[in-house]
């Protein structure tokens, strides 16, 4: 990622979550070096932003150590695993573990317990060895950790307000598919 100076995709998001229905949504995903990516559409507003920073420049903001965790075999890939343990209190993670796929120099999944958030799983897939950018991105989270202002869901969502008030923890899964990725390196 640090060889990208920016780039820019279109972008199609689909939400898994049990109280959600929701038609899938299209926007635009842009990214400058040394800038936060930002999502534009005119049918949603991106919550939560943490599983769309592909650079992962947020864990990479203060002093962390690493631990080498061994390897894990990942559709088939064997990947390096390491977990980030901030040394700042400014952190806003508490650990995070990292698949690294090395012969491809890219990684596969991340697991990110935040402070406040809770735990954000993000499963990166490409469409091509070489390529930079994955086609495909699954962010797994807690939704009862994550709050979700509703009214940001977009038109034609529906919300089952009955399954979203009981008790029990429920996960979540949104889903994004990059079309017409245009990198500038």
């Amino acid at each position: 990622m640090d060889s990208i100076k920016s780039y820019d995709a279109q972008i199609k998001l689909d939400v898994d979550i049990s109280f959600i229905n929701m038609p899938s949504k299209y926007g635009k995903v842009t990214y400058k070096q040394g800038e936060t990516t930002k999502v534009t559409s005119e049918d949603f507003i991106m919550l939560p932003k943490r599983g769309l920073d592909l650079t992962l420049n947020e864990i990479f903001k203060y002093p962390f150590i690493t631990v080498n965790r061994g390897e894990a075999n990942r559709k088939g890939v064997l990947c390096k695993v390491i977990n980030l343990i901030p040394t700042s209190s400014k952190s806003d993670f508490s650990i995070a573990t990292i698949f690294m796929d090395t012969k491809a120099n890219r990684i596969v999944k991340s697991e990110i317990s935040t402070k406040m958030e809770g735990v954000f799983t993000t499963y990166l897939d490409y469409k091509n060895y070489g390529d930079i950018l994955p086609m495909k991105i699954e962010v797994e989270f807690a939704v009862n950790s994550v709050k979700i202002p509703l009214r940001f869901l977009g038109k034609e969502t529906e919300v089952d307000r009955k399954a979203l008030k009981q008790e029990g923890s429920k996960t979540g899964k949104i889903f994004i598919t990059l079309s017409d990725i245009k990198i500038v390196k």
